[in-house]
């Protein structure tokens, strides 16, 4: 229980971080920060101690993949963000990631196997 508690603890201090720096002059690494592996963190160490140190391999292989889908979003965003409002905008990039992400998750799946 004290883990799971740890865990929202860290997911709102990523929130809080952005929310002030979106504020500040230097509001672009509002951008950044979500970048910092802090979920990636739990998810390796989780992986790690459930499968051991493949099951580690293979994830962190994933992660790496998992960058195109995140890509794609952000291309979406810098591309609709003068076009269209700040909530069809995000929509849209939402509905990329969400094909792209199962794209990739077939892939992984169809070559993994």
């Amino acid at each position: 229980m004290l883990s799971l508690f740890l865990k929202c603890v860290l997911g709102a201090a990523v929130v809080l971080i952005i929310s002030l720096l979106s504020k500040s002059k230097a509001f672009y690494i509002a951008g950044l920060v979500p970048l910092f592996p802090t979920f990636a963190l739990i998810a390796h160490v989780i992986v790690s101690q459930q499968q051991g140190a493949e099951a580690l391999q293979k994830t962190a292989l994933f992660g790496l993949w998992s960058l195109i889908p995140y890509a794609m979003y952000l291309l979406m965003v810098y591309v609709l963000a003068t076009k269209m409002s700040m909530w069809s905008c995000l929509g849209v990039a939402m509905v990329c990631w969400i094909v792209a992400a199962a794209g990739l998750i077939y892939g992984w799946q169809l070559f993994q196997n």
